[in-house]
């Protein structure tokens, strides 16, 4: 069933972080209701627009790393494709930048 998904330990860690996260953004929703505001982000923006627009550069800096890996071997010179946790470090990154300054 899953055949077609290249189930590797970084993609069900990714997966997981995102069912965490969504999980804990309810909880906190519940508990403590969100309060919108203005951050770096050009919009007026509550924690779950955050935590979407977060997530959406999150894809988009792993598409690009998977674009690049290549690219970045040769600049590098290493003997083989950087590994995708580099990617998986650089969207964490960018989503804790974006849920706190955002």
């Amino acid at each position: 069933m899953l055949e077609w998904m290249a189930w590797s330990p970084p993609v069900a860690v990714f997966f997981i972080c995102v069912v965490l996260m969504l999980v804990c953004m309810t909880y906190l929703e519940i508990r403590f209701p969100t309060v919108a505001r203005k951050g770096f982000l050009p919009i007026v923006t509550t924690r779950g627009d955050r935590l979407f627009i977060g997530l959406l550069g999150a894809a988009y800096i792993h598409l690009t790393f998977l674009g690049l890996a290549g690219v970045f071997a040769q600049w590098l010179s290493l003997n083989e494709d950087p590994s995708i946790w580099w990617g998986t470090a650089m969207s964490v990154v960018w989503l804790v930048f974006v849920l706190r300054k955002g």
